[in-house]
């Protein structure tokens, strides 16, 4: 009976988390992307991967952009043989380089007529600092990506109705920014410790939510819109850096729980694809619909500081 009693409950628990944290959706968005520009960053793995094989199978021209070009290589061989596109190229981006972002961005708007689409999919959990010496997570996950949409903005408005589509994650709700540490540090958390870089990557995620709640007031009145997205929790490449104790434990959970990449791209392709839903800009999108965030991941006035902040940050002002 106890055994009984025991299973019936896992069971339970097993239904429960893949109804609620671990559930998924399908998109049903079906906008023409024939003859439209897409830039994936972080395309050539996992989420990023999957979101560039579903838009180049719809007709579009897919830029993946990263670092690791044997890595995109093997992306572009995979997704041409699965769509038969031939509409899909490398393009090198290292988020972790201000620099390299500038770079990119100037090599795309000299060699790109448009741009439809921008997709900023990249990210990771680790500790260590970018090139430019900010920590790691704030660097790539929101300073890298916050330039990159910048400078590539006027491009999107000359295509007319294009979107950006930033991915945060429920640990957003988690984070918080220090605007001190900020200053004084170039990091939002630290630490030799997975918890340490656990909380710095929520606050990152923050960033993601809050960047995305400004940037659509500073939209207002163009016709470009911009939302950001919760996969879902899904077995993906961002916790690389983790060590090995941590995977060893996280990874047979993981197999029985978390999303595939094709489930977890599902959200960021309706944002990319659903029709009407420009009413929605700047707002938080989970299981391909809109949800409702805690009321720092909203706060008019964090968002304008860190917006001013970053400018700050990565040369923009």
């Amino acid at each position: 009976m106890l055994v009984l009693l025991l299973a019936a409950a896992l069971l339970g628990g097993y239904i429960f988390l893949t109804k609620t944290i671990f559930r998924g959706a399908k998109c049903r968005g079906n906008a023409a992307m024939a003859g439209k520009t897409v830039i994936v960053t972080g395309g050539n793995t996992g989420i990023g991967k999957a979101t560039a094989l579903h838009l180049a199978r719809r007709g579009a021209r897919v830029i993946l952009a990263c670092r690791n070009r044997d890595k995109a290589q093997a992306a572009i061989a995979d997704i041409q043989q699965e769509t038969g596109s031939t509409d899909v190229l490398y393009m090198l981006l290292d988020l972790a380089s201000l620099k390299s972002v500038r770079c990119f961005t100037e090599t795309f708007l000299k060699t790109e007529g448009r741009l439809d689409l921008l997709i900023n999919n990249a990210g990771l959990v680790a500790d260590g600092r970018t090139e430019d010496g900010f920590g790691i997570e704030f660097g790539v996950n929101h300073l890298g990506h916050f330039l990159l949409t910048c400078l590539l903005l006027d491009r999107m408005k000359e295509a007319g109705g294009g979107r950006v589509v930033t991915l945060s994650s429920m640990a957003h709700r988690w984070g918080h920014i220090d605007f001190e540490a900020l200053a004084e540090d170039k990091h939002l958390g630290t630490g030799w410790y997975s918890w340490q870089f656990f909380m710095a990557y929520c606050n990152s995620k923050l960033c993601n939510v809050l960047f995305t709640h400004e940037l659509a007031k500073r939209l207002k009145g163009t016709n470009v819109t911009c939302y950001s997205v919760h996969p879902g929790v899904v077995r993906t490449e961002l916790s690389r850096y983790v060590g090995l104790w941590q995977k060893i434990f996280i990874e047979p959970i993981a197999r029985l729980l978390f999303l595939d990449p094709e489930a977890g791209a599902q959200t960021t392709l309706h944002c990319a694809l659903q029709e009407g839903i420009e009413p929605l800009s700047g707002r938080y999108f989970f299981c391909c619909g809109v949800q409702e965030v805690c009321a720092r991941a909203r706060d008019d006035a964090v968002a304008r500081k860190l917006w001013e902040v970053s400018e700050r940050l990565s040369g923009l002002s």
